[in-house]
């Protein structure tokens, strides 16, 4: 049996603004836009990963509004330090930077992290053995 992760589906207080958020911060499309009666919902992804991943987005959520002490995020990753600390200089002039850029060791990397209009911590990171800028030094065992 082949088992693969294709989306992530969240209900959203303000669907507009997540959409917004996703596009501009983390490069995302919509890929499905849908109105059927009262529900409306929005799928994005990564130019490329259309039939890989999809974020589903749904409005109606309470929020999230997560505490410092809940690392719970979604990640992205990005081709350079430098890339990083773009977002973060970004975030920071939005008012929604909670992380600033840091360092840490194998496999974590360099990274920011946000807050997304829902309260989700969503995080930057470059030098994780995942996605553009990947350090791979895992060894086969």
């Amino acid at each position: 049996m082949t088992i693969s992760l294709t989306h992530l589906a969240l209900h959203v207080r303000d669907l507009e603004a997540c959409v917004d958020f996703y596009t501009r911060y983390a490069g995302m499309h919509v890929v499905h836009d849908r109105v059927s009666g009262n529900k409306h919902v929005v799928w994005l992804a990564e130019k490329g990963q259309e039939e890989r991943f999809i974020l589903v987005l749904i409005p109606g959520g309470t929020g999230r509004d997560q505490s410092m002490e809940d690392f719970s995020h979604l990640g992205f990753a990005v081709e350079t330090r430098e890339a990083v600390d773009t977002v973060a200089d970004r975030a920071r002039d939005d008012g929604i930077l909670v992380w600033e850029p840091r360092e840490e060791p194998y496999p974590v990397g360099y990274y920011c992290g946000l807050t997304d209009p829902d309260g989700n911590f969503v995080e930057f990171s470059y030098g994780q053995p995942l996605g553009p800028g990947a350090v791979n030094k895992y060894k086969p065992s």
